[in-house]
């Protein structure tokens, strides 16, 4: 269960850095700040543990460290 816990909090990182440039009036924070290495750790954490596959392990790394470059 941390596994989908871990997943499911790299996807909504993921998520909510893509949002806050679509010119929303919304702004969308996360509340509890997570290092792009931790997050990078997370992700192949849940690679490893085969709960994503390496087409979605490469789309979600592209998508972390393009929003935090």
């Amino acid at each position: 269960m941390k596994s989908r816990a871990i997943l499911s909090s790299i996807i909504l990182s993921a998520l909510a850095s893509s949002l806050t440039g679509c010119g929303s009036s919304t702004k969308v924070t996360n509340t509890k700040e997570t290092s792009v290495g931790q997050q990078l750790t997370d992700l192949e954490h849940a690679r490893q543990q085969g709960i994503i596959n390496e087409k979605e392990y490469a789309k979600l790394k592209k998508a972390i460290i393009k929003n935090n470059d």
